[in-house]
């Protein structure tokens, strides 16, 4: 059964994709694109929480913790990650040290392929961030360069079944998909 709620939303979805090149010892991902979905749960209410761990779930993302961003720079070698920020908002570095900062608030979303470096910069109100990951993947903390061996292993994680706000479309079916 279909919840009428997530067809109208992946209707209204729309999402800015951009990839990254190696940045001192974070890999980033050079195929696999970050993307940004902008409101991706509309509403006004202070805490979308709930909606996000659903809407992950729906999408076969299936959320694993609730709480805020690391404000240290890391990656995850062995799994794709999405962040929904349920409440607050945040400025996040993009790609390592010195990498691109992007503002998220409630209701976005962040899609980072593996490798993909990440620190929380500032944050406003009370930040509440849903994290998931694809199903079989598990999540690692890297603060240090991969070896030969890693960055294969990196490369090769497979391929998420579905986009995790987009469902049948999206970055990870437009873009990531047409890599394999």
């Amino acid at each position: 059964m279909v919840d009428m709620r997530y067809e109208q939303q992946i209707e209204q979805g729309h999402y800015e994709a951009f990839t990254l090149a190696p940045r001192e010892w974070v890999p980033n991902n050079r195929k696999l694109a970050v993307a940004i979905y902008r409101a991706a749960i509309p509403g006004s209410r202070t805490d979308l929480t709930t909606e996000f761990e659903a809407l992950f779930n729906h999408n076969r993302w299936p959320p694993q913790w609730r709480d805020g961003i690391f404000d240290y720079h890391h990656f995850h070698s062995t799994a794709h990650e999405v962040l929904g920020i349920a409440s607050g908002a945040a400025e996040v570095i993009i790609g390592g040290p010195r990498g691109r900062v992007v503002t998220l608030r409630s209701g976005d979303v962040l899609l980072l392929p593996a490798g993909t470096g990440h620190c929380l910069q500032a944050f406003s109100g009370s930040l509440r961030v849903v994290g998931g990951y694809p199903p079989g993947q598990q999540w690692d903390i890297r603060r240090d360069a991969l070896t030969p061996e890693e960055l294969v292993a990196m490369e090769s994680l497979p391929f998420p079944p579905s986009d995790p706000v987009l469902g049948e479309r999206g970055p990870v079916i437009e873009q990531w998909l047409c890599i394999a």
